[in-house]
């Protein structure tokens, strides 16, 4: 018998919400008793309309040693500045 269940995050949607947001983590032996046991302990209030369950090991993550080249705006695609338009004076908020 396994003794050391594998790690899941979960991630409930509210009521009011439209996206999933991640509410914790919590040890379960397969996947069906884990979506059941983060109902039990994240949504206990009736606050949440689906749950997603992942394992922690099949996440892949940036880390955040990276943010500063992963997510820098590239200078060598011009492309994604609005220097090439003309804003007719008429448009507003833009």
């Amino acid at each position: 018998m396994q003794r050391d269940w594998p790690l899941y995050e979960v991630f409930v949607r509210g009521k009011r919400g439209l996206n999933h947001v991640h509410v914790g983590s919590l040890h379960a032996p397969d996947d069906e008793m884990a979506i059941d046991a983060a109902r039990d302990l994240y949504t206990r209030r009736n606050e949440g309309v689906s749950i997603w369950v992942v394992r922690a090991v099949d996440i892949t993550a940036s880390s955040p040693d990276e943010k500063d080249p992963l997510f820098a705006p590239s200078g060598d695609k011009v492309y994604r500045h609005p220097t090439f338009y003309e804003i007719p004076d008429g448009v507003p908020h833009i």
